[in-house]
């Protein structure tokens, strides 16, 4: 069976991000059926919201999603609404509490895009959950405990049901992907 994943990025990052492409490299290598899409996400969250729909409408085989801490949100988000399985890397949760800091102006860290942050920006994005998860057999979720930005105990409160691999140790980087990647390939089915 062929199957896309969509890879999402994380907030003020870009498709050229290290797990990123060492993901896609470990795909093309290990896989025969398998695509994977990372879209460069547009700054501002409602368009990005967008671009997703648009590419998950030009998708013709199963999709499943994987995304890092924003991108982990958005993949959330959408493997809910499609009924699909998510990869998420120390992925952000609702309600996004602590987000508000970036009001204002920000600058996306890979492109130097420099962009605003508003009010209903935040709005918009925060509406982009789910009351309930469902499926909860459906995610798996990858933290590590030393991650300085999205404490690992309450994302793995979150997603209390689905496939939870807490690493000890590392950061909101995500170190030990390439350890994961055997376990992610079989959590997918991905041939």
């Amino acid at each position: 069976m062929n199957k896309t994943i969509l890879y999402f990025h994380g907030f003020k990052s870009s498709s050229d991000s290290t797990k990123a492409q060492n993901l896609k490299k470990f795909i093309k290598k290990n896989t025969k059926s398998t695509l994977i899409k990372v879209p460069n996400l547009n700054d501002n969250f409602e368009n990005a919201f967008n671009e997703i729909n648009k590419i998950i409408e030009s998708c013709d085989n199963d999709i499943v999603f994987m995304g890092s801490s924003l991108g982990g949100y958005y993949a959330t988000y959408f493997s809910q609404l499609h009924n699909t399985k998510a990869v998420l890397i120390n992925p952000a949760i609702a309600p996004l509490k602590g987000f508000d800091v970036n009001l204002g102006e920000n600058e996306n860290y890979a492109t130097g895009n420099k962009f605003i942050i508003n009010k209903g920006d935040i709005n918009f994005l925060r509406s982009l959950s789910f009351k309930k998860l469902s499926n909860l057999e459906n995610i798996m979720v990858l933290v590590e405990s030393d991650d300085e930005i999205l404490p690992f105990n309450k994302t793995s409160s979150y997603f209390s049901g689905s496939h939870i691999d807490v690493t000890f140790g590392g950061d909101h980087s995500y170190q030990s992907l390439s350890s994961k990647y055997i376990k992610i390939k079989n959590f997918l089915n991905l041939a």
